[in-house]
Formats: structure tokens, sequence, C-alpha cells
């Protein structure tokens, strides 16, 4: 699902204006990012885990050529599926 599906979505279950849904769509999002930054992570019950993960700097391969090359270290986020969601699938 796309975010503006999202939003949609959103204007369609409570009958909110476009912007609002917008607005409310964004502010959520915006708050999942910031728990993530400032906490390492945010748990939704029920839902789900978004938590920062740090990834080391590795060895990797350029595939065209086979070359050895540095990757760097960088941080991403990975999502934990809720044991109840992942029941009512």
């Amino acid at each position: 699902m796309s975010k503006s599906a999202l939003s949609k979505s959103v204007r369609e279950a409570t009958g909110c204006t476009v912007a609002q849904a917008d607005a409310a769509v964004d502010a959520v999002l915006n708050t999942i990012v910031e728990g993530v930054k400032t906490d390492g992570n945010f748990r939704l019950i029920g839902f789900g885990t978004f938590a920062k993960s740090e990834r080391a700097a590795r060895q990797g391969r350029n595939p065209k050529t086979g070359e050895a090359i540095d990757i760097s270290a960088s941080t991403s986020i990975k999502f934990s599926t809720a044991a109840a969601l992942k029941k009512s699938l």
C-alpha cells in the first residue's frame, strides 16, 4: 500500500478532508521516525516494532568485475511483526 492509498483509506474511514487525512498520515509516520531516532525503536502493540539496526563495515564484491570493495557501516530500520498480527494473517 502506498502513502496516498493509506491517506485515502483514512479519509474513507473517518470522513475527513484530503488535507486532514494527509496530515494525519504524515503525523503518524513522523512520530514513528522520531521514536526510532530518539529511542532506537518504536513499538505498536499488536502490530509490530520498528527498530534501528546498525550494519557493520564489511567487504563486498563488484558484481560486474568481481573486484573487492569496502562497504561502509550504515544504519537501517528493521520491522518485526507482532505475534497478534502474524496470527491474524
